[in-house]
């Protein structure tokens, strides 16, 4: 009786415990699913998507290094001065602290046009991801670092013949 006792107990301490499991990833398929959406709305330079995965204190440092605020970000979708042909994302990887969601991703892009030409290579992603009390999950931060040729990319990086990053002022 006691044993039975000891294991009921066991079991009732254990269940928040796996529901924590259990929205930790169902959180994860959430965030894995708006990397998805983001990755559309800039390859088709969707600025009603994006304005929806985007917080309002957005702030995204480019791959030249500029800071854009939401609405800058999205006055250059709108400008369409240079098209992206091509956006594969691999090596995602989403932490979750609290209600923050820590995203990293490798990059191969492609594009055509901008101010200073194309931007083709390798990029490493982060984004960060707040949930919002209304039960949402908003873009509020992101970097995008090119990678160097020689660098040391993961075993699922694009083929050591892929171009070297190039990092013209573009969009993210």
């Amino acid at each position: 009786m006691r044993a039975s006792v000891l294991l009921l107990a066991a079991l009732v301490a254990a269940l928040p415990l796996a529901a924590q499991v259990h929205h930790k990833h169902e959180a994860k398929d959430q965030i894995l699913a708006l990397e998805q959406q983001w990755r559309q709305a800039q390859l088709t330079d969707d600025v009603q998507a994006m304005d929806k995965l985007l917080s309002d204190d957005y702030l995204g440092t480019n791959v030249s290094g500029a800071v854009l605020t939401k609405a800058q970000q999205l006055d250059r979708m709108r400008a369409r001065k240079a098209t992206i042909t091509k956006l594969d994302l691999s090596d995602i990887k989403v932490k979750l602290v609290g209600e923050i969601a820590i995203v990293t991703s490798l990059g191969t892009i492609a594009s055509t046009g901008g101010a200073t030409g194309t931007l083709n290579g390798s990029f490493r992603y982060t984004r960060i991801y707040q949930h919002l009390p209304t039960g949402a999950w908003k873009i509020t931060n992101f970097a995008a670092t090119p990678i160097r040729p020689g660098a040391n990319p993961p075993p699922d990086a694009p083929a050591a013949g892929s171009p070297p990053a190039t990092a013209p002022p573009a969009r993210m």
